[in-house]
């Protein structure tokens, strides 16, 4: 049977191991009613997905039995690729099993995926992390025409350690020890950020809005998704209903209701 070029990635890397599902044509929202929750290695359906609208993009679930991924993003007047070479320098980036040129001249960087780490973001470095319950576009997909693209890819089975790189990277103050306090929660977590990181950007709005609606939700911290969709709408988003529409698919991301082995998922882009 004659395959789509996304399908065939999508099939090899469900060989991989590696659980994948469909995200819309050109963007990185999900295409399916539970985001990465729908992922799977089940051949027999991403056979459905993909044969009905072959020009979806691919998608992997991270975090073991997938991958984890360190995204280093790249904007005009900066990148995270210094952060990167001083990881590099720390002795924290071992031996990707690939990295990935991605649409904006940034990388995806791929390991063997961890059971036990979570999704990371380090706004000043540039560097986000996607392990549990996140996800990533796969080559061959594209936004905005651009495509994701195999730069290298060998046998590797080192992980990445988020906690390590976020040391490095973003140093927390130790806090002081507070006399005559109880040792009672402090409240809610500040989430300012979130809502700075979707007002400040000047495009792709949907996609940071998107992400920062996700982790606004694993927060628990629903009541302050409105404050994300203003955010939203003052960054440019200029369709009305949108905005919405894409905060509501990452609550059903967040909280939403057989695969052959193969050592290189990568090897056809690549060859």
């Amino acid at each position: 049977m004659s395959r789509g070029g996304r399908q065939e990635a999508a099939h090899r890397y469900a060989d991989t191991g590696w659980p994948v599902f469909p995200c819309q044509e050109g963007g990185k929202l999900p295409a399916t009613e539970h985001g990465f929750q729908d992922a799977t290695t089940s051949h027999r359906q991403i056979e459905r997905w993909w044969s009905h609208t072959p020009e979806k993009n691919v998608a992997i679930a991270t975090g073991a039995p997938g991958p984890d991924v360190v995204d280093i993003d790249r904007h005009e007047d900066r990148s995270g690729f210094p952060a990167l070479r001083k990881l590099g320098q720390a002795g924290l980036v071992g031996e990707p099993r690939a990295m990935v040129r991605t649409p904006r001249g940034g990388a995806h960087l791929y390991y063997h995926g961890t059971e036990h780490q979570r999704n990371g973001h380090i706004e000043a470095a540039l560097v986000d992390f996607r392990s549990n319950g996140g996800y990533v576009l796969a080559p061959p997909s594209q936004v905005n025409g651009r495509p994701y693209v195999v730069v290298s890819h060998q046998a590797s089975a080192d992980t990445f350690d988020w906690a390590r790189a976020k040391e490095l990277l973003d140093p927390q103050p130790q806090p002081q020890r507070r006399e005559w306090q109880p040792s009672a929660s402090d409240g809610p977590q500040n989430l300012d950020h979130l809502v700075r990181y979707v007002a400040e950007c000047d495009d792709h709005v949907n996609d940071r809005l998107f992400w920062a609606a996700c982790r606004m939700a694993e927060a628990g911290q629903d009541a302050r998704l409105p404050d994300l969709i203003e955010a939203a709408y003052a960054a440019g988003e200029d369709r009305r209903g949108q905005a919405e529409r894409t905060v509501e698919s990452a609550l059903r991301t967040v909280r939403g209701g057989s695969g052959r082995e193969s050592a290189r998922p990568f090897e056809r882009e690549a060859g």
